[in-house]
């Protein structure tokens, strides 16, 4: 497997290929867009992060679309990414940017693969927190997704939001991170 990173325009193409509906495409887009930006905030605060692992992973995070709009789309969409021979580290950010992370419970009760399926790096973080802030192609207040996430998932799952965000807010602050 290579550990190459692909350009913007090819991680673009993979969503076209892959079968992602326009909208999909452009809600990536959003997300890569505002997951650079709290990149850049990290990186001004002397944090090590790997911007354009950060830009490709926002890009291919909801691969997984194409085949499922379920919270499985996650799975997925990493056994997609792994077809393609991306590197390990965009696979993660995939697996692992739905809610605030899936608990190994959560994922043994949903029939996913023994895996670790809540973000663990930076740029995992980053993404998976940057997606809370976008719906559709729009910029969200996090209590608007906190809100309608309260209506589908635990109250424990809701919690992992919380603290991602919170963690985000502390990482950069809150004129660099979205409301």
């Amino acid at each position: 497997m290579s550990e190459k990173l692909p350009s913007r325009q090819q991680a673009i193409r993979f969503l076209h290929r892959s079968g992602c509906a326009r909208n999909v495409i452009e809600h990536c887009k959003t997300v890569a867009k505002l997951a650079v930006e709290m990149a850049n905030a990290c990186k001004e605060k002397g944090l090590d992060v790997d911007l354009q692992l950060v830009e490709i992973g926002a890009l291919l995070h909801d691969i997984g679309r194409s085949k499922t709009h379920s919270v499985h789309h996650a799975v997925v969409g990493a056994e997609i990414a792994r077809s393609l021979g991306l590197p390990e580290p965009v696979i993660s950010i995939i697996k692992r940017h739905i809610g605030g992370g899936i608990t190994a419970q959560e994922a043994k009760r949903l029939g996913w693969p023994k895996d670790v399926y809540i973000p663990q790096t930076l740029e995992e973080k980053i993404v998976s927190c940057a997606d809370k802030f976008i719906e559709g192609s729009r910029r969200v207040p996090i209590e608007r997704t906190i809100e309608k996430f309260s209506k589908e998932i635990p109250p424990s799952a809701v919690a992992r939001i919380r603290r991602l965000h919170e963690e985000m807010l502390t990482l950069i602050g809150d004129h660099k991170c979205p409301p």
